[in-house]
């Protein structure tokens, strides 16, 4: 980690638009010598006004034009950094860009690392930790959801949600320990009642935050669900009309899937990777069987599943193989009935597809399997067809619903995303918690205090109060060069 001295002499440079042709690139500059590399580089020129593009021609050494050139200041501390920023945008050619900033390194300025532009920005103030991470966030973003949610963390919102917690914590320790160093003085006793009542109004805050880590994860991760049945039963068709595109082979012939085939997908804001899989059945044939084998290990690793069956065959036999529902069984599963086009009228009534009577439909299959049952299920069932597009809406909107769990996903703007966030937060929780059991048991102040303490030093762990530099590093040089 850079020190606060290297922090106050050192201009670094990088290129802040990805590398590539372009139409525009751009190098930025941080540092207090930014406006004198800015004179060096554009000699004659006055020093441009905050924050007003102002234009200039770049030239070489020798005065031989290069390119034309818009130069913005933003100048300290109102800038991302919150140092002089200068930003010089010129066409994207690499060349260009390559010479550009080969000539403010030898006029003084220092090549940045990864993340140190916004390392600079967390450091001095502008942004606090979880701001920091959810730069990187809103970068790598593939929806617009995670977008959002990177947005809002950029904001502030975790920092804002811990704050009242945060300060009436703070002000719990001072009562404590004026309690404790003036015990002689005419001060009123803090009693342990008022002290777990104080904690009880703390605790639900953080609890609310720590159970948002399930949905800030999906949001930042994604879904991984798992498209599996037997052979022949239409998964790969699904899968290709959920993607819109025909990615998997779709054949007549029973066993055409070999492998897992990965593609993602977003609903509504969420990503989701779907996994389709060789069909599971009893097979000699040795490619079909290492496939099944993958299937198998991509079903034992994936969030969730999909789970086709034939519906035009779901009343008439059993519909789930025993070894397939044991390992199924307590999975987060949406149950298709795929090929209702070819099905029973009590699949679609009035030509519609309506789960109410596929549900039906399943549970007359129940009674019809002896062996099979499924008792203890409680999955959504969604009557399809790959071949007319029925039902794909309402498959659509299951999978949501599932990935967004029981709370239909209605998270704050306060959502954790990453697991050093869930653990301070839960740390801090931990924290208050054995506080208020010590106070109820009349544990002595000072072994409270102990304990909220703990709390205390994790919520600044969670948002950079007083983060290892260790961790600090770790976090900021995962980020691209030139943010």
């Amino acid at each position: 980690m850079m020190s606060d001295a290297q922090l106050e002499t050192t201009t670094i440079v990088a290129l802040a638009t990805p590398p590539g042709r372009g139409g525009v690139g751009i190098v930025r500059l941080s540092g207090p010598d930014a406006s004198r590399v800015c004179r060096a580089l554009f000699p004659g020129g006055a020093t441009p006004q905050p924050r007003q593009a102002t234009y200039r021609l770049l030239r070489d050494a020798d005065g031989t034009r290069i390119d034309d050139a818009l130069l913005t200041l933003f100048p300290a501390p109102a800038s991302y950094t919150g140092e002089d920023v200068l930003e010089i945008a010129t066409h994207g050619s690499p060349v260009v860009l390559d010479w550009l900033v080969r000539a403010c390194v030898e006029h003084g300025a220092t090549p940045a690392r990864p993340g140190e532009f916004t390392e600079r920005a967390f450091l001095n103030g502008r942004l606090d930790l979880t701001g920091a991470e959810a730069v990187r966030d809103l970068i790598d973003a593939q929806t617009l959801g995670q977008a959002q949610l990177a947005a809002q963390q950029m904001g502030g919102a975790i920092a804002e949600a811990v704050r009242p917690a945060k300060q009436a914590l703070l002000h719990l320790i001072a009562t404590l320990e004026a309690g404790i160093d003036f015990a002689e003085d005419d001060l009123d006793a803090v009693t342990n009642s008022s002290v777990t009542t104080a904690l009880e109004t703390l605790t639900p805050s953080l609890a609310g935050l720590l159970r948002s880590f399930q949905q800030g994860r999906l949001l930042r991760e994604g879904l991984r669900m798992a498209i599996v049945g037997e052979p022949n039963v239409g998964k790969s068709s699904l899968f290709n009309r959920l993607l819109q595109q025909e990615r998997a082979i779709v054949t007549a012939t029973p066993g055409t899937t070999r492998d897992v085939i990965a593609e993602r997908l977003a609903l509504d804001g969420v990503p989701v990777e779907l996994l389709d899989t060789a069909g599971l059945r009893e097979t000699a044939d040795e490619a079909e069987r290492l496939g099944i084998l993958r299937s198998r290990q991509a079903l034992a690793d994936a969030d969730a599943v999909l789970l086709v069956l034939d519906g035009s065959e779901a009343a008439s036999r059993p519909v789930l193989p025993s070894d397939l529902a044991d390992a199924l069984r307590g999975r987060p599963v949406v149950l298709a009935l795929n090929k209702a086009d070819l099905a029973p009228s009590a699949l679609h009534p009035e030509g519609s597809l309506g789960v109410p009577a596929a549900t039906a439909d399943v549970q007359a299959a129940e009674a019809s399997a002896s062996a099979i049952s499924f008792a203890g299920f409680a999955w959504p069932v969604v009557p399809t067809s790959a071949v007319t597009g029925l039902g794909i809406d309402q498959l659509k909107n299951a999978i949501l619903t599932l990935a967004r769990g029981t709370d239909g996903g209605t998270t704050g703007a306060a959502t954790l995303t990453n697991l050093r966030q869930r653990d301070a937060t839960a740390r801090a929780l931990a924290g208050l918690q054995r506080a208020e059991q010590a106070a109820h048991s009349g544990i002595p102040h000072e072994m409270v205090l102990l304990d909220l303490y703990e709390g205390l030093h994790a919520l600044d762990e969670l948002t950079g109060a007083t983060t290892p530099d260790d961790v600090l590093h770790l976090i900021f040089s995962s980020f691209c060069i030139g943010k």
